[in-house]
């Protein structure tokens, strides 16, 4: 069969800094792309990309998807760059703006407005390029970087939707994870190989959350010691029991309102994932099964 290079897509934003710290020297066989995470979930969708990090709702509506990793971007709590903003009282809400970007975080605002307050509200999209005063919807959803800095605007209520779903289920919320399309053709053995390098990754950046903080805080205006929490103490970056335990919860809740098949399942690609993982400057050769 012949060789080709394994292609894989990254989200562009902070949260996802510390598991793509180093990828591209385990990979190097491979291409990465960085990209927002809705576009990534279409082009994995449509065979573009072999594996990306993908907004983790695009797992259970997606077929022939596998969980690569136990690398993940997740919370415990206020996640910081997951924001939903009402100008309205929240029973009120009749018409929300949703960040073009976000595909999870659309679904998860989705539920606890139902869940919550019995509001199913029309949907509008929120242009990327666009601000909170570019809509006058009620509410408004924003992700990613440009939600940790405050809008310009006031509002009658804020969520931080990490904290919002962890007082209300005490389980974790993930937000992204490592998911390949084994339509693409790429070998088990070779996914695996691929999966400890996403561990290994994931390891090295979470090591080096203080200097991924110093360089990207000036790239993106926000100060040292916010960036630095950030990635410290609002962001999980393991997939463990809890974090599937609040992952299977979404799927169900998500499913009973239509925006998610039922009975979801949680398959992974069998890898070790752990830290210490030997040979993790090896150079990968990926082998993608062509008809």
């Amino acid at each position: 069969m012949p060789e080709t290079t394994l292609r894989i897509g990254a989200v562009s934003y902070l949260n996802s800094k510390p598991l793509v710290e180093g990828l591209a020297e385990l990979l190097p066989n491979s291409e990465i792309r960085l990209d927002f995470p809705s576009r990534l979930a279409d082009d994995l969708a449509s065979g573009q990309l072999d594996l990306a990090l993908v907004p983790s709702i695009e797992y259970a509506r997606g077929e022939n998807y596998r969980i690569v990793s136990n690398a993940c971007v997740a919370a415990h709590g206020p996640v910081l760059s997951v924001k939903l903003y009402s100008r309205v009282p929240w029973g009120e809400i009749r018409s929300l703006a949703l960040d073009e970007g976000s595909r999870t975080s659309a679904t998860l605002a989705r539920i606890m407005l139902a869940e919550r307050h019995g509001v199913y509200p029309a949907l509008e999209p929120l242009p990327l390029n666009h601000r909170t005063e570019d809509t006058t919807a009620d509410a408004i959803l924003l992700i990613g970087d440009r939600a940790i800095l405050p809008p310009n605007e006031q509002f009658q209520g804020t969520w931080d939707l990490g904290q919002e779903w962890f007082e209300w289920t005490g389980l974790p919320f993930v937000f992204a994870m490592w998911v390949a399309n084994d339509r693409s053709g790429v070998r088990a053995d070779d996914l695996e190989t691929v999966a400890t390098a996403l561990g290994q990754s994931r390891d090295f950046g979470v090591a080096r959350l203080d200097q991924i903080a110093r360089r990207e805080a000036p790239l993106l205006g926000l100060s040292f010691p916010t960036t630095f929490s950030y990635l410290s103490v609002n962001l999980q970056f393991h997939l463990g029991d809890a974090e599937r335990s609040g992952l299977k919860l979404f799927y169900d809740l998500a499913s009973g309102m239509g925006l998610a098949p039922e009975g979801v399942g949680l398959s992974f690609v069998t890898s070790n994932n752990s830290s210490n993982t030997a040979n993790s400057n090896a150079a990968l050769k990926i082998s993608r099964h062509v008809p």
